[in-house]
């Protein structure tokens, strides 16, 4: 197991962003004496010579859209190698773990488990069943402390081939990602990461996240996304971070993602942060009704999402929100108060319009699934999902027509403006109201600074 490729991490999709799934086991692996060899999926193709090579892959799947597509590179690496052992590691794997040992991987792993995935290269590399070591419970499920070191990227592919960030002449630079937190104190219902951490979180220390920056910096990226779930779950820590970084590199400019309710809360941060270098701020602003934002524990109502556009609009920094306009709660009426509002205040321009058509997901551990609107849902094995029915038809008619339509002018490269009013159109229709055109600010060509990668979740 000491040689250079005997273990392999494999990413297949992490937002468009070098991926810290891999980058972070790596460090951990390598500060354990191993050589290990990494594969991206979501920019480079499936490496026979790496994987023949490999006596243990570790898939890394911090998310859902990336577990599905590892599950199947899995079926192709067991193909290509069947003495390989296989393992799954990130927040979805815990979720999955019984569909996963059920195909056959070795161990799931996840939470604070990079200690977990050293301990299992030792363990195969003396011979052990990882059966057995499943068993006696090295699974990542107790979250300890971890001693970070700075994460390794050396073997992935360079900045140029992940998202960039786009300013608001369209320009594009170099961005890179890190993190300066994992895990999250809060306890929204339908986001998978409270299964895990149960509201906990873990602070990276500063120096290993601007140690982190500082290489990336030296490869060419001048913007840096911070990956944290909440970047403002330790405020005093976030503020430190940027601080330190915008200190060492005064030209670096950042995004980061926060609740609605931290906005409102920690307004008084803002302009600290924005002189640090901040561009924009991705939020779950979900939606605009009352009953939706109770049922999913959001922390947040209608009203604080009026105050964070404006705290973050007086600050000079853009707020891209993203959404779940189609949940089991939601009406039809509220969706189209929800395209009025972001038409009148002139949020649309800074929405990607996929986020118009995101439809509830409800994994495995899901705290809405104590939820009576989940009592006579089915696990959908394929899709990897509770499925549910919108009892209004037309809802689910309409989150289809929409979910095609965003993403056929995604490839025509329509304006937002144009998007946004074609959606409007639809869910006007489905409602059997009259097509009326809402007088839209002209479309000047400038949009809020945004990465090129629209995917927030």
């Amino acid at each position: 197991m000491r040689r250079p490729g005997d273990i392999l991490l494999v990413s297949t999709y992490e937002l468009g962003h070098q991926p810290s799934g891999i980058a972070f086991p790596k460090a951990f692996l390598e500060r354990a004496g191993f050589h290990p060899a990494a594969l991206d999926l979501s920019v480079e193709t499936l490496d026979e010579e790496r994987i023949r090579a490999a006596r243990l892959v570790f898939f890394s799947v911090p998310m859902h859209t990336a577990l599905r597509l590892a599950i199947r590179a899995a079926e192709r690496v067991r193909s290509i190698n069947p003495t390989a052992w296989i393992a799954f590691h990130g927040l979805y794997a815990l979720l999955q773990a019984p569909l996963l040992r059920a195909a056959g991987a070795a161990a799931t792993l996840g939470g604070e488990c990079e200690e977990d995935l050293v301990a299992l290269a030792q363990a195969l590399e003396r011979g052990e069943d990882p059966a057995r070591f499943q068993r006696e419970g090295a699974a990542g499920t107790a979250l300890a402390r971890l001693e970070f070191p700075v994460p390794s990227r050396e073997g992935l592919p360079p900045p140029e081939s992940y998202a960039h960030l786009a300013d608001v002449d369209g320009r594009e630079r170099l961005a890179g990602h890190t993190e300066s937190t994992r895990g999250c104190k809060h306890l929204c219902r339908h986001c998978p990461i409270p299964a895990l951490y149960g509201g906990r979180f873990f602070a990276i220390p500063v120096e290993v996240v601007v140690d982190d920056v500082s290489r990336q910096i030296a490869t060419g990226i001048t913007h840096v996304t911070f990956g944290d779930p909440d970047f403002l779950n330790g405020p005093g820590h976030a503020l430190r971070v940027a601080s330190a970084l915008h200190a060492r590199f005064p030209a670096l400019t950042f995004d980061f993602t926060a609740k609605i309710e931290h906005l409102v809360r920690q307004a008084r941060l803002l302009p600290e942060l924005r002189k640090a270098g901040a561009l924009f701020v991705v939020s779950a602003v979900e939606s605009l009704s009352e009953q939706v934002l109770a049922r999913l524990d959001k922390g947040h109502g209608r009203d604080d999402v009026y105050r964070a556009f404006a705290a973050c609009r007086d600050t000079g920094l853009a707020l891209r929100p993203s959404l779940v306009p189609f949940t089991p709660w939601s009406t039809l009426d509220e969706y189209l108060d929800l395209l009025d509002v972001f038409a009148t205040e002139g949020w649309f321009e800074s929405l990607d319009p996929v986020q118009l058509s995101i439809r509830l997901l409800v994994p495995p551990g899901s705290l809405l699934l104590a939820d009576p609107e989940f009592a006579t849902s089915r696990f959908d094995e394929t899709a990897l999902t509770w499925r549910w029915r919108h009892p209004d038809p037309r809802m689910d008619r309409l989150q289809e027509k929409v979910a095609r339509a965003v993403e056929d002018a995604a490839v025509l490269h329509d304006p937002v403006a144009v998007t946004f009013d074609r959606v409007r159109q639809l869910a006007l229709a489905a409602s059997g109201r009259p097509h009326e055109h809402l007088v839209i600010a002209a479309d000047t060509g400038k949009r809020a600074p945004r990465l090129t990668e629209n995917w927030f979740c």
